[in-house]
């Protein structure tokens, strides 16, 4: 009787990845259908890893956990709602004039470029065809829910996972030190209970520390951007300056999505291009001013990630939970890069997840050296 070789040290049975596969396929068809009930949630967490430090702040100065809770939640109900009501004029506005900006826009950009309209010519020959010559046919196909409505039928969903997420981020902050407590106590070993209240604390100082400074910085991106609109005559410059506060949590797409919709606008409001091409140029510059100096500098090489895994996870996130995806995807890899980081076997993992390593200058040769 032969005996087996046992496997090498580290390495992964074969017949694990299979079920390795299987599992991930299983837990992103979870993360999709699941998606309304999750979300709520994940935001939740999030949000209390962000104010955790100002609880604990508190409550050394002898503030209890519930008060301090109940302050930072009270606050971002009255922020939000009051940023919502300031805005919800021009915002109905816009989607009840939805269809009518784009027939503006789409004759507009007819007129410069001779390629759109035979693209627009071929596709309504193609969409005649399609209906086989019935006018009342094409109409009862064109034809669905404008924008306003569905802007409307939304909203109570949207507000019902807005007031789920403040109330579990209540109880998460009123709960004060409890997971942590936990988390030690699920840990055999002094040694791994250290270590899980070391990954915990660390994540939660690093995502404070992200959302912090990308809030002041947006927020400054966002008066910059409303002030320049302003002055280029641009209608409704708060609601742009939101917007790019807002879109720049996204990184890449936030900000292309920013200056189509700021190109559009303007494309409705000045007589010619030229204007709209200038302010949607103005609002990408400031953009990308503040993406390729001012973050870099303030969130500093601790926290910078490779760019190529926050597009794929941007995108991915937005595939699967559409905006809030988007807005999330960056603190879920900040908190997946510190977890592996901390981990012995994922240290491969967390070096593929960072940034750009800076160069180091050569060193002197020892030869060089004692020849002087």
């Amino acid at each position: 009787m032969t005996d087996r070789p046992s496997p090498a040290p580290g390495s992964r049975p074969a017949a694990s990845w299979p079920l390795t596969i299987l599992a991930s396929v299983t837990l992103v068809a979870a993360l999709i259908v699941a998606k309304a009930f999750l979300m709520p949630i994940v935001l939740a967490l999030l949000l209390n890893l962000v104010f955790s430090p100002v609880r604990r702040w508190a409550s050394r100065r002898g503030v209890p956990p519930g008060l301090t809770s109940l302050a930072v939640v009270l606050v971002l109900f009255v922020g939000v709602g009051a940023l919502a009501l300031a805005l919800s004029g021009p915002i109905q506005d816009y989607a009840q004039r939805g269809p009518e900006i784009a027939q503006q826009v789409e004759s507009k950009l007819r007129s410069v470029s001779q390629m759109i309209e035979r693209v627009s010519e071929a596709g309504k020959q193609v969409g005649e065809m399609a209906a086989g010559g019935d006018e009342e046919a094409e109409r009862v196909v064109v034809a669905g829910p404008d924008p306003l409505t569905m802007l409307i039928l939304s909203t109570p969903a949207v507000l019902a996972q807005a007031c789920f997420t403040l109330i579990l981020l209540f109880f998460l902050m009123s709960s004060g030190d409890l997971f942590y407590e936990k988390i030690v106590q699920a840990a055999p070993t002094f040694a791994d209970k250290r270590r899980a209240i070391g990954v915990a604390y660390d994540i939660e100082r690093k995502l404070s520390r992200y959302f912090a400074t990308i809030t002041v910085i947006n927020f400054g991106l966002g008066a910059a951007i409303g002030i320049a609109l302003w002055v280029l005559g641009m209608p409704n410059p708060l609601l742009f300056g939101v917007m790019g506060a807002l879109l720049n949590f996204v990184p890449f797409i936030g900000a292309v999505l920013g200056m189509l919709l700021t190109f559009a606008i303007g494309i409705v409001t000045f007589d010619m291009l030229g204007q709209a091409a200038l302010v949607a140029g103005v609002y990408f510059g400031l953009t990308a001013i503040e993406g390729q100096f001012v973050t870099p500098y303030a969130v500093g090489r601790r926290l910078e990630l490779n760019p190529v895994i926050v597009f794929i996870a941007v995108a991915f996130w937005g595939w699967a939970w559409s905006v809030i995806g988007m807005f999330i995807a960056v603190p879920v890899l900040i908190a997946i890069r510190v977890f592996c980081e901390n981990a012995e076997r994922l240290q491969t993992v967390a070096i593929f997840l960072a940034g750009a390593e800076p160069e180091r200058e050569p060193e002197p040769s020892k030869t060089a050296g004692a020849g002087r």
